[in-house]
């Protein structure tokens, strides 16, 4: 299991953000995590709780939305980034996965990998080396190689988006709902991929996720967002056992597993709204 021990370097450091969009919407209200390098460290909780806007906030992808970090910092190895133009964040390691699975559809796969290639400067050869090194984690992509990327399965464009952002050999991928719309088998093989490349590659992720039960399962540790605010954090196995996200996240209780209706409509308890 990954070790949080304080000597574990941390890469990503968000403190206390508060995030507007079009001047006036207050989304994210005073979020604060730290990613360490090395590790999954997963941000969940439910449709609008604001991991999208973290992720984007940390991308610097917001201004496109009409979004603006209006308070607190965001910080990649001791340097602030928050300022930095989405290229520049891209240069100094950092890069989103959005959610919805974006290829470019009229290109085949292997044209889409290429494409996360496109500000190296370390020549061809390395290039056609991380394309077998992508390949070699998902397979399904070099039998699709050829295949146009609107034509393939959501399944096989999600791998798609995942190995176009190895090919920028990036340190740290921010990965926004990697499950959506897949199958449950699906959503295994692809959390599996993630466990790989992470232990293979030694890329960092934060990954965005509603389906904290198997988010949980691959993390090192977690924070929960609801509101846009993190009401709970700690290693995912801790998170795993605790009654509050069993409840709320995980469907079960003490009693056995409740539907959602039943956990939707449970009061929660003060310290989480504190």
């Amino acid at each position: 299991m990954f070790d949080a021990a304080p000597q574990r370097e941390t890469l990503l450091e968000v403190n206390n953000i508060e995030v507007i969009y079009n001047h006036v919407i207050l989304v994210l209200k005073g979020v604060s995590l730290s990613v360490p390098k090395g590790g999954i460290t997963a941000l969940l909780g439910g449709n609008g709780a604001g991991k999208t806007t973290t992720l984007k906030a940390i991308s610097n992808l917001l201004h496109s939305e009409r979004g603006e970090v209006t308070k607190g910092s965001i910080s990649y190895r001791g340097e602030r980034i928050q300022d930095m133009d989405p290229a520049s964040v891209v240069k100094k390691g950092i890069i989103q996965v959005m959610e919805g699975r974006h290829c470019f559809e009229h290109l085949t796969i292997e044209e889409n990998l290429l494409t996360g290639a496109y500000t190296r400067t370390d020549g061809s050869a390395a290039i056609r080396q991380d394309l077998e090194m992508v390949y070699s984690y998902f397979p399904r992509l070099k039998e699709r190689r050829k295949s146009q990327a609107g034509y393939t399965s959501g399944g096989e464009q999600q791998m798609c988006a995942m190995g176009r952002a190895l090919m920028s050999r990036p340190e740290t991928i921010l990965l926004d709902e990697p499950s959506m719309g897949l199958a449950p088998q699906l959503v295994e093989q692809i959390f599996e991929i993630v466990k790989a490349v992470n232990e293979g590659e030694g890329v960092t992720f934060l990954l965005a996720e509603q389906n904290t039960n198997v988010a949980l399962r691959y993390a090192h540790y977690g924070y929960i967002l609801e509101s846009g605010r993190v009401v709970m954090d700690g290693p995912a196995d801790a998170l795993r056992e605790n009654p509050d996200v069993k409840e709320f996240y995980l469907g079960m209780s003490d009693q056995g597993r409740k539907s959602f209706r039943d956990v939707r409509s449970y009061r929660r308890r003060k310290r989480w709204l504190a």
